[in-house]
């Protein structure tokens, strides 16, 4: 698990291999992550877009940048919780993920 937290926002994300959607004769592993968004100030957020980089083992990245997440832009009320599954394909056993998501106040400043 890993846990990031900026301006009071704890990020926490779960990986999970999912044997049974790969096919490692063909070169396919994919993986599901777990996201939970965690607003710990005392102020609304809204998360407004994402951008991640996807790097597989032999260093080949994949790009992954929009609006919102799964569809939605979520508001976070002061102790509130917002969570999503998503899931990326590699082309190798392992890899790794970074990025980062652009969030919005109720005054309007970005972060």
């Amino acid at each position: 698990m890993y846990e990031e937290t900026t301006q009071r926002i704890k990020v926490t994300v779960k990986t999970e291999f999912l044997e049974e959607h790969s096919d490692p004769d063909e070169k396919r592993f994919i993986w599901a992550y777990h996201v939970k968004i965690e607003n710990g100030g005392r102020e609304t957020v809204k998360l407004l877009s994402r951008s991640w980089k996807i790097t597989d083992s032999l260093g080949r990245v994949q790009s992954v940048n929009g609006t919102g997440v799964v569809g939605e832009t979520p508001v976070l009320k002061p102790g509130s919780v917002f969570e999503y599954t998503s899931g990326t394909p590699l082309n190798t056993p392992s890899g790794f993920m970074m990025g980062s998501y652009e969030m919005k106040r109720e005054n309007g400043n970005l972060f």
